[in-house]
C-alpha cells in the first residue's frame, strides 16, 4: 500500500522534472555555439584542458568564464579576475530576488542546490514556468530539471569545443556567437511588459553601446547599474500612485 502511495508522488517529480529540461531546449539549442567557442578558444589558450573543462564543471556561467579566459590570457592578476567575474554575476542576485518568494518554503539544501544552477536561462524558463503557479506551493523539480538539463547541456558543448575546435580555426569569427544574443533578446523582450521595465533596457541598451568603449568592459557595467537604477526609480513612482496595479503588474 505503501509502495502504492508513493508511486503518483514519484511520477509527478518526473513530470516537473522532464518538462522543466523539456522547456529549456530552445535555450540550450542558443547556449550550444557559445560552448563550442569557449571551448575553442580555451584550447588555444594558456590553460590546460583539464582546468578549462573544470571552470565549465565548477563555475557553470559562459560570460564569467570567456572574461576570465581572457584576463587569465592578459596575465591579470587574481583579485582583478576575482573582482571582475563578481561584478558580471551580481546580477543574479537579482534572479535570486524575484524567485525568491516561489523557492522560500523550500528547504535550505533545496535551494542552496537550485541556486547552484541559476543562470540567465534557467532563470527565464523557470520564472515563466513559476508565474503560473501559486507562491509557496511550487515543488524544487522544475527548476531542477531546467538547470540540470542547461548544465549537462554546456559541459557537453564545453568538451566538443575543446576536442574538435582546432580543427575550425577563427571559428569565433563566424558568427556564431549571435545565437547566445538571439537567446538573450528572446529572454529579455518577453519582460517588457510595463514602461518601467521598457525604460530599464532601453537606458541600459543605449548606455552599453555608448560606453562600448572603456576598459574591462566597465561600460556594459555602469550601464547595467543605470538601467537598473531607472527601473527601481520608475517601480517607486508606480507602487506610490497605484500599488494595487503595481501588484497585478508583477
Amino acid at each position: 500500500m505503501e509502495e502504492t502511495l508513493k508511486t503518483p508522488y514519484q511520477t509527478r517529480k518526473l513530470a516537473e522534472f522532464g518538462a522543466g529540461a523539456r522547456d529549456t531546449i530552445p535555450m540550450m539549442v542558443g547556449a550550444a555555439p557559445f560552448g563550442v567557442i569557449y571551448g575553442t578558444l580555451a584550447a588555444t589558450g594558456p590553460l590546460h584542458a583539464w582546468t578549462v573543462q573544470l571552470m565549465s564543471l565548477a563555475v557553470f556561467a559562459g560570460s564569467a568564464q570567456f572574461i576570465a579566459l581572457g584576463l587569465i590570457a592578459g596575465h591579470a592578476s587574481f583579485a582583478v579576475i576575482w573582482a571582475t567575474t563578481f561584478i558580471v554575476n551580481v546580477r543574479h542576485v537579482l534572479y535570486s530576488a524575484t524567485l525568491a518568494p516561489y523557492v522560500a518554503h523550500l528547504p535550505a539544501r533545496w535551494r542552496w542546490t537550485l541556486g547552484a544552477f541559476l543562470t540567465d536561462e534557467v532563470f527565464a524558463v523557470s520564472y515563466a514556468h513559476y508565474q503560473k503557479q501559486p507562491v509557496g506551493q511550487t515543488g524544487p523539480y522544475y527548476f531542477l530539471g531546467s538547470g540540470v538539463s542547461m548544465y549537462v547541456n554546456w559541459q557537453i558543448w564545453t568538451v566538443i569545443g575543446l576536442l574538435f575546435g582546432s580543427a575550425f580555426p577563427g571559428l569565433q569569427s563566424k558568427g556564431l556567437d549571435f545565437a547566445m544574443v538571439a537567446t538573450f533578446i528572446a529572454i529579455v523582450v518577453p519582460q517588457l511588459v510595463a514602461l518601467r521595465f521598457v525604460a530599464a533596457a532601453v537606458t541600459a541598451g543605449m548606455l552599453a553601446f555608448a560606453w562600448n568603449g572603456w576598459p574591462y568592459k566597465l561600460g556594459l557595467l555602469a550601464a547595467v547599474v543605470v538601467g537598473v537604477a531607472v527601473g527601481m526609480v520608475l517601480s517607486m513612482r508606480d507602487e506610490r500612485s497605484n500599488p494595487a496595479k503595481l501588484e497585478r503588474a508583477k
